[in-house]
């Protein structure tokens, strides 16, 4: 292979290129990310994330982070309130954290565990070939080329990644768009879930000390022909035609818009090309379903890219992240569409509403709706098996472990996969053993009723989801299939040794 300056090179210092780099490095790999901006990022933008991703945060030690932070337990589907308490673990999402903030939060992790963060750095050009990718940026000090053997776009809507590679991003063009403000000084009536009136809708949500989030959606006034933020007078005018009030005498602290495009990248991968994030997908912002869409991406693509790149990748194993991610990323683009039409719709749509208010009154309904927004019903092909958690994320729950108590996601705090032997089966650890230098392996019990109470042995990924559950004895020749699946054949390695970052359990 052609010398090259770093293993991975992540176009993109967001929340998805932030969260990866930091996964790379639990892995040992060497990383730099390129950003376009010069300066972290300040404003609000996203104000928190889902249920599935402060699981992930979890998974990773890091949601403690955040302070104290609150969720929303009862939020909406296109409009309509919905309980997201019905599911274990469910809710609407972290109440009220900017973007900014949970930036800075990745930004030092990943920085922390030493990936390289390099801003002001513009892509131009990239090329790839079969040993490695080499990309042109504008930077602060002249053009400047970089060689790496993978590269991630997490650049954006825009990707410049996405465009220069060729891979297509079909989807749907704007239709609407909604105006959206954070302000100071004014009181406004907070409307979490959207209240529409024959002018439009209205969203008022408390976005920090203070600090009020206005979001307006003016039936009649289309899409305006321009990128610009709109002014504060624009915001102050749409909201007062729509709702009556006056926002008029408030302090702007940020203006912006969005639209109804929802796009998806035809290909996640392409060589060692990939996309990530709102380079692969766009939609409509409810339920921070964008953020967490893009974190689940870095979460699932990182450790399968080090296993390829420290050489015990299975074939087909990075394929996989084209595979797992993409219909979870068309799935939040019906679903948004679908809220669309019941969230913005005019008179024409009240019977769907009236159609979807007698379907919410089913248990089951609430609960397909609820799992779909916030991906705590994400489920990944884990092979053959019948148990309920087979291919699905694994829960939290406590541990007798010999070094003392312990919780599940404590065991992925260093990113590291591992197989939990709930029975002292000394078989089952003789089959997993060969596998030690890339799988963890935990003996423990658990409370009775628990999750797992009725599995003898489970195999989790890195990314926190079970590739593996055997239960009523011989689970041995199972699990060493699940992990040649899904960890390649035992020594099977080209080139460096286990991370010294990762934690051993």
């Amino acid at each position: 292979m052609r010398d090259c300056d770093t293993d991975v090179i992540i176009v993109g210092a967001g929340p998805t290129g932030l969260m990866l780099a930091g996964e790379l490095r639990l892995q040992g790999i060497e990383v730099v990310v390129l950003e376009r901006l010069t300066e972290p990022m300040r404003q609000s933008r996203a104000l928190g994330f889902s249920a599935r991703t402060m699981e992930e945060l979890g998974q990773r030690g890091l949601l403690e982070r955040f302070g104290d932070i609150g969720v929303i337990p009862v939020g909406h589907f296109g409009g309509m309130p919905l309980d997201y308490t019905i599911v274990p673990g469910g809710n609407f999402g972290v109440r009220g954290v900017p973007q900014a903030f949970t930036e800075a939060v990745l930004n030092e992790w990943a920085t922390g565990l030493g990936a390289e963060i390099r801003r002001g750095w513009e892509l131009t050009a990239l090329t790839a070939d079969e040993e490695g990718v080499e990309v042109r940026a504008d930077t602060p000090d002249g053009p400047r080329t970089l060689r790496a053997g993978h590269v991630v776009g997490c650049d954006g809507a825009r990707s410049a990644v996405r465009t220069l590679s060729g891979i297509d991003f079909p989807g749907y063009e704007p239709t609407i768009e909604m105006l959206m403000a954070d302000v100071s000084g004014v009181q406004v009536r907070i409307r979490p879930s959207g209240e529409r009136s024959d002018a439009g809708m209205a969203v008022v949500l408390p976005a920090g000390p203070g600090v009020t989030r206005v979001v307006v959606f003016e039936r009649d006034a289309g899409v305006r022909p321009t990128d610009e933020p709109p002014s504060f007078a624009e915001v102050a005018a749409a909201f007062r035609r729509v709702t009556g009030e006056d926002i008029s005498g408030g302090t702007p602290l940020w203006l912006s818009s969005f639209t109804d495009a929802s796009r998806q990248a035809a290909r996640y991968r392409k060589g060692r090309v990939f996309l990530a994030g709102d380079a692969a997908h766009i939609h409509m912002p409810i339920g921070a379903q964008g953020i967490s869409a893009g974190l689940g991406d870095a979460v699932n693509l990182g450790w399968k890219l080090a296993a390829e790149i420290r050489g015990h990748a299975p074939a087909g194993l990075l394929d996989t992240y084209h595979t797992e991610r993409h219909p979870v990323g068309a799935r939040i683009l019906a679903n948004t569409l679908a809220q669309r039409a019941l969230y913005l719709g005019g008179p024409e749509m009240d019977p769907l509403r009236s159609v979807f208010a007698e379907l919410m009154a089913y248990e089951d309904v609430q609960r397909l709706l609820v799992g779909m927004v916030t991906g705590l019903d994400i489920a990944y092909d884990a092979g053959p098996g019948d148990h309920p958690l087979l291919g699905r994320r694994l829960p939290d729950f406590e541990l007798a472990c010999d070094a003392g108590a312990r919780t599940a996601f404590e065991l992925l705090h260093g990113g590291r996969a591992f197989v939990l032997d709930l029975r002292g089966d000394a078989d089952l650890r003789a089959a997993a053993e060969p596998w030690r230098d890339r799988v963890d392996l935990v003996t423990a019990t658990t409370h009775p009723g628990g999750p797992l109470a009725d599995a003898d042995a489970v195999l989790v990924r890195p990314d926190g989801y079970i590739a593996w559950i055997g239960s009523g004895g011989s689970e041995a020749a199972g699990l060493t299939d699940a992990l040649a699946r899904w960890f390649g054949e035992p020594g099977d390695t080209r080139s460096r040794p286990a991370p010294a970052v990762a934690a051993s359990a």
